[in-house]
């Protein structure tokens, strides 16, 4: 059975407790914490940066992984790599150059990836699959959380898998927004081995009730 992996996104956290949220979410059994980082410039919302990722790190064992919502990229790149981000992955839209980007980031001690939005063409991985260790789906278009699965992610999800598969290489492959338990499955049927989940986790009162279900869910796959 394939390696499946939660990472709750602190987006939908509570703010003013994030210590103890981030801490909660790992004791009730995540995986990685998925941290947004909007600019209000690439995406139409601001958030959080290194000094927060930075704050939560001593909180936490497991790897924080730093979706970039940002353009350009390569000037923050070193500043989450410095503040203890394990995962920093950006959209090929908002890098003037994706392999020397991919490469700043793994040169600065990361894991490096792309993201991709539900208009975003796969083009894009064509001349890189050597530099990627992660591969990030929207299934909601950037900038907001609360939004709702996009069904058509599912066939870019399986248009995916079969490049990583032909690659041989260990990618990751990840998928973002909407992703709650009625549909975490058919994601990971679909080819996705790593599933961000925001207010499907965090707005429930019991975290670790909710990742047991998404795990009894992926179990059927």
């Amino acid at each position: 059975m394939p390696s499946y992996r939660i990472a709750p996104s602190i987006l939908s956290a509570d703010f003013a407790r994030l210590g103890e949220e981030v801490r909660n979410v790992v004791a009730a059994g995540a995986d990685i914490i998925h941290f947004d980082v909007m600019d209000n410039h690439y995406v139409p919302n601001l958030t959080i940066g290194p000094l927060v990722c930075e704050a939560i790190r001593p909180h936490v064992q497991v790897p924080i992984d730093v979706h970039l919502m940002v353009k350009p990229v390569d000037r923050i790149v070193p500043d989450f790599a410095k503040a203890g981000a394990n995962i920093i992955t950006f959209h090929p839209e908002a890098s003037e150059h994706i392999d020397r980007t991919l490469q700043l980031i793994r040169d600065n001690g990361c894991k490096a990836g792309l993201v991709f939005n539900p208009g975003t063409p796969l083009h894009y991985l064509e001349h890189v699959m050597d530099k990627l260790d992660i591969i990030l789906l929207m299934s909601v278009n950037p900038g907001f959380g609360g939004q709702s699965f996009i069904p058509q992610t599912l066939n870019k999800i399986a248009a995916v898998r079969k490049l990583i598969d032909a690659s041989g290489r260990d990618i990751m492959l990840e998928v973002d927004g909407g992703i709650k338990v009625d549909n975490i499955e058919a994601a990971a049927r679909a080819g996705a081995d790593t599933f961000v989940a925001g207010s499907a986790i965090f707005g429930k009162p019991d975290y670790k009730a909710v990742i047991a279900a998404m795990r009894s869910e992926l179990a059927k796959v």
